[in-house]
């Protein structure tokens, strides 16, 4: 075989990638949405370079191509190392089936792909195995397929880049990440948005008839497979490649750098816009959203914070009392909905302890979370800002020396701690947190034997608190004061835990045995605090980080935002605060309880101050909600602003102060003034950051 014709597959699906991204830039550039012309030299960007940004990206994307081609062989089929093999495949496909794999840690639908795969795999190999006379036509329409696999994958991509750009005017950004994450909602809009039958039709047409010409092409490499030694050799071909395109795919990025965005976006790859989306996590307020002049929005700003002034949030914290410096503990429990708990309706008992301990508490009834995940929760109570668009700030590049909870706390003298049963690194909750100078107990440092239980987040809650009451122990022996943030991890999928704790086991999974096994650890960690001299000195802050789940007839589903929280002061009297507030306003609130003077930049406020002005902020990484004077204001990408009146839906067995279901109708005319106030919050916010100008 020629060297030519052993690059076939590659160069043949190359050709066609490089074909469907031209035709593609040529529409995009006629695109009503694209108000731009373009001098010669912008165009040679366009098509020059973007096509080189297309070769690299290309290489990459056809690792799986590689893949496959380098293990087609005739001698791995011969005895004994075919039924060798086989045996072994079958061996790894009862392991996975058995649903005590390694894969069933992780939940979701991992396991059920991984065993797909090898269950296929398996298969497979024992047809190859056992029927050598059919070999050549099982193996001619495997490499059919995956052809037609690759070529339906650029089809697609090409689609979605067209439907993209038609929506937003650029290529991908986060919102085409966020709506990997958001599935159901995503399809259920394309199903009512296009024809997808004669649309998908037509694809899968298009897609056999192309691929039928590139395999008529290419069918060469099946009937003279390359030897080892041509592998190698094409293999050595291929990885210098590779290697030259991770370096020039980000290189090439950097000449995106016209005046003219259209110039840049057209020059871009999907693609790889896609991963930058991933890694970078930005959605750009300004550019995506509805803005006001800054000076009007720091304006109406200032009629919720009469204290600031100019483009910033520093107000003068003060209290008239003497400030008291006792401990904090600072609980976020993972997933725990408000529903969970009795005095919202939940007739399970799988929350008997935080059922007693919150009506010993200041408990906060009306409390909504700022997003849907662990790093918006941690988010709220540690920088008490606004969701801003895209992803979390823990998560961005820029997330260090923020002015935060622990910034006010490390002010008045307090040592102050981040405490997580599994691996920090996870969710950049280490670089985000060591970054705002908080010391860090995580996994890695408990020694084997403080280990006895763990999953795939990490060791279960009893043994993150026994930890913690070992570092808390230590602490109060230096004589300051300590603020230790703990987050919790049992609660979240697979739901596994130690057995014989609770009366589920531990070890069928189940969502209300992670609930309850969290509520027994906490349990725990009160029966040993309450035994240490330092724990009638210490305030203690229990609140969810986010709801089990965020998807709902709307948007926004109120009832998927409401979570418990509560302070818990030993020796005082509970009290119930029935105020509509935000996941931001808790910690402020409970400085002001502390009596801290400080100079602040939070757009969180202590609740209980007589001034406050009830509201509530909720968000996905794209919808921004305001919840204020039982209407919901949501802002969304394209300047899209949506108002719904709530009508509360009660429930016969619930009290008043916990009802969490409400009626969201649309409103056909817009109340200016809040939708004025709502983007005033999240605009400030976003531009705050983008200035940096809510560093410490």
């Amino acid at each position: 075989m020629s060297s030519f014709k052993k690059l076939s597959p590659f160069y043949n699906l190359a050709i066609f990638y490089f074909s469907i991204s031209f035709i593609l830039r040529i529409v995009l550039i006629f695109h009503p949405i694209t108000q731009s012309s373009f001098k010669f030299l912008e165009s040679l960007k366009i098509f020059g370079l973007g096509l080189l940004s297309d070769f690299f990206v290309f290489v990459i994307a056809s690792v799986f191509l590689w893949l496959y081609l380098i293990f087609l062989s005739e001698s791995k089929y011969r005895k004994p190392y075919g039924y060798v093999i086989l045996g072994f495949l079958s061996l790894l496909l009862l392991y996975t089936a058995s649903g005590k794999s390694i894969f069933d840690e992780y939940g979701g639908a991992l396991p059920r792909i991984v065993l797909i795969f090898i269950g296929l795999k398996t298969i497979l190999f024992t047809l190859f195995l056992l029927l050598p006379k059919y070999r050549t036509k099982l193996r001619f329409w495997l490499y059919s397929f995956v052809v037609f696999l690759y070529v339906l994958l650029i089809l697609q991509n090409g689609l979605s880049e067209y439907f993209f750009w038609n929506e937003f005017g650029v290529k991908y950004n986060f919102i085409a990440v966020n709506y990997l994450i958001y599935t159901n909602e995503v399809i259920g809009n394309i199903m009512q948005s296009y024809p997808v039958i004669p649309l998908f039709s037509a694809l899968f047409l298009v897609s056999g008839i192309v691929t039928y010409f590139i395999v008529k092409r290419s069918k060469d490499y099946l009937s003279e497979i390359p030897s080892f030694t041509e592998k190698v050799k094409i293999s050595g071909i291929y990885w210098v490649l590779f290697f030259i395109s991770l370096a020039a795919i980000p290189t090439l990025a950097k000449t995106e750098n016209s005046k003219n965005v259209f110039v840049n976006e057209l020059q871009s790859n999907g693609l790889y816009k896609f991963y930058l989306a991933f890694e970078n996590n930005k959605l750009d307020y300004f550019k995506f959203y509805k803005t006001l002049p800054n000076q009007e929005a720091f304006t109406i700003l200032k009629k919720q914070f009469p204290n600031i002034s100019g483009e910033n949030t520093i107000q003068k914290i003060s209290s008239d009392s003497l400030e008291s410096h006792k401990n904090v503990v600072l609980i976020t429990i993972e997933s725990l909905s408000a529903d969970f708990m009795k005095t919202y309706g939940n007739q399970e008992n799988i929350t008997p302890f935080l059922d007693s301990l919150s009506q010993k508490s200041l408990q906060f009834t009306n409390l909504y979370a700022a997003g849907n995940r662990t790093v918006r929760g941690l988010e709220a109570v540690t920088l008490c800002l606004p969701p801003t668009a895209g992803e979390s700030v823990v998560k961005r590049e820029d997330n260090k020396n923020k002015f935060s909870t622990g910034s006010v706390f490390k002010q008045k003298g307090y040592n102050v701690k981040f405490m997580y049963g599994g691996d920090a690194f996870f969710d950049n909750m280490q670089d985000f947190y060591s970054g705002n100078g908080y010391q860090i107990v995580d996994k890695s440092s408990f020694s084997p034997e403080e280990i006895t239980f763990s999953n795939v987040w990490g060791v279960c809650d009893e043994d993150m608190y026994n930890k913690a009451i070992k570092v808390m122990n230590a602490e109060a022996g230096e004589n300051k004061p300590f603020f230790n943030h703990i987050m919790t991890v049992s609660n979240h999928r697979p739901f596994t835990y130690p057995n014989n704790k609770i009366d589920i086991p531990g070890d069928i999974k189940s969502r209300d045995g992670g609930v309850k096994y969290t509520d027994y650890a906490l349990k725990k960690f009160f029966d040993m605090a309450r035994k240490q001299p330092w724990f009638n000195n210490t305030v203690f802050v229990i609140v969810a980080d986010h709801c089990a789940s965020s998807a709902g007839k709307t948007e926004l589903p109120l009832d998927k935002y409401r979570i418990p929280a509560f302070i818990y002061t030993p020796n005082e009297k509970p009290e119930k605060c029935n105020k509509l507030m935000s996941q931001i306003d808790l910690m402020p609130t409970l400085f002001g309880l502390l009596h801290f003077d400080y100079d602040s930049k939070f757009f969180g406020q202590d609740v209980l101050k007589p001034s406050y002005k009830p509201r509530a902020f909720i968000a996905t990484y794209q919808d921004l909600g305001l919840i204020k004077d039982n209407v919901l204001t949501i802002l969304s990408p394209k300047q899209e602003v949506k108002q719904f009146a709530l009508k509360l839906d009660p429930k016969d067995s619930v009290s008043s102060d916990f009802q969490v279901e409400y009626d969201e109708m649309p409103l056909k005319k817009h109340n200016v003034d809040l939708v004025n106030e709502t983007i005033s919050y999240y605009q400030s916010a976003s531009f705050l950051l983008k200035e940096k100008k809510y560093q410490k």
